[in-house]
């Protein structure tokens, strides 16, 4: 099992857009589920290079990295296909 550890930094101002101070405030909103899908997908990415490269190959290991990435990647699609704003007709 792996654990990633995020920092960040957030620094207020009166120039900031408050868009973006309410994706920091909002930890339900889809934007910010949206980016730690990526970031999720991203790390699944690395493990999976690293997989492919370790000898002896696991492939059980690797089959599973590559499944739980399409989901991922399903689950990133659903999420910004939400995100879109319907044009008006």
């Amino acid at each position: 099992m792996w654990t990633r550890f995020i920092s960040v930094t957030l620094v207020l101002s009166d120039q900031a857009a408050p868009v973006k101070n309410t994706l920091f405030l909002n930890l339900h909103s889809l934007e910010r589920q949206l980016i730690e899908l990526r970031i999720e997908h991203a790390d699944i990415n690395a493990l999976v290079d690293i997989a492919v490269h370790a000898k002896p190959i696991d492939e059980l290991r690797l089959r599973r990295l590559k499944k739980r990435r399409l989901l991922l990647r399903d689950r990133i699609a659903v999420v910004e296909l939400a995100l879109i704003c319907p044009e008006p007709a």
